[in-house]
Parts: structure tokens; sequence; C-alpha cells
């Protein structure tokens, strides 16, 4: 199908219901997430690196004495916007408590987003996310860029709003410490 036959039938502005349905419905595996403004953002399917990445961060975590259930890969997250809600898939999140069921989850418990560098996602996990995680409200959003070190930014939410630069570091050696040194 071209993007031209697509395009007749999108919306004017892209829902959270309607990015949960093109999720739903896409046999490939793509992400579909939505901007507060309504702005379709379309994601390709992980590949074998990422899942790599993920895993490896998530069984830190698991063994360090997170509860697997608090900690989720590919979980929907409402981002609140002035006028309409967002919704983001982050890679990886961290829960103080699980979240309800629910294709899109409120972020109020959220500990930790990560998002893992894909292709063509470069600036908006620089720039969009950062903005959208912080004004949302998520105290950590963590960075893995996918050059020769899997290079992670932590960034901290700052008493103002915006995200400082805690660290910068090689994904080997934050696997070396422990996550109660980054996630106070």
């Amino acid at each position: 199908m071209s993007a031209e036959a697509v395009g007749m039938h999108m919306p004017a502005v892209v829902t959270l219901d309607d990015a949960a349905a093109m999720n739903a419905a896409d046999p490939n595996g793509h992400r579909y997430e939505t901007s507060p403004e309504g702005v379709l953002s379309v994601m390709p399917p992980p590949d074998s690196e990422h899942a790599i990445i993920a895993s490896r961060l998530s069984a830190w975590l698991i063994v360090a004495g997170w509860p697997a259930e608090r900690v989720l890969q590919a979980v929907g997250v409402r981002i609140p916007g002035p006028d309409r809600d967002g919704g983001r898939i982050p890679d990886l999140s961290v829960w103080r408590k699980p979240p309800t069921r629910g294709v899109w989850s409120a972020v109020t418990d959220i500990v930790l987003v990560v998002e893992i560098v894909s292709p063509g996602s470069e600036a908006m996990d620089a720039m969009t996310k950062v903005r959208e995680y912080a004004s949302a409200g998520i105290p950590q959003y963590w960075v893995v860029d996918r050059d020769s070190a899997q290079t992670v930014t932590l960034h901290r939410l700052t008493a103002h709003g915006p995200y400082q630069e805690q660290a910068k570091m090689p994904l080997a050696w934050l696997l070396q410490t422990s996550p109660a040194d980054h996630l106070g």
C-alpha cells in the first residue's frame, strides 16, 4: 500500500486510541507513538542488538532486586499535554509499583525510562523525548546510543523541570555498578 493511500485515511490529529489501534494492527512490529500535539511517529521494529541491550539492562535491574513486574519493556506511557495526551513506548521502564492494566499507563509511578537509539530516532530520543518525559515529571531518562561503546547518558529531573545530564558511560561500565548508585 502506498503512503498516499494510507494518508487518505489518516485523521488530522492522531489520538491515543488511533495509535493503540495502529500498534495492534501492525503485523510487522512497528511502534506507533504520538506527541501531546498529535504528531504521529512510526518506529521500526527493534533489531537483535536493540533487544540484547534491553535484555541486559532488564537482567541487571532484576538481579539487583527490582521485581520483574516493575521492570518492563515496551509499555505504553501516557504523556500529559495541555490539550490532549500523547503516548510513548519507551524501550524499558522501571516502576515504583506495577502499572495498572491498559495500553497507555500513567507516569505517576515511573522511576526511569530508557530509550535505545535506533537508526533515524537520534533526534527524537535526544530532543523531543527529553522535553516530553521531563514535562511529564518522569524522574530519570536514560538514552543508550548505538555507538561502539553503547554509551548511556543518564538524565535526572531537576527541581525546576528540565533534565540535567548526570553521567555518560559505556553500557559495560554501567552494568558493573549497582542500580542503587543511579536510581536513588
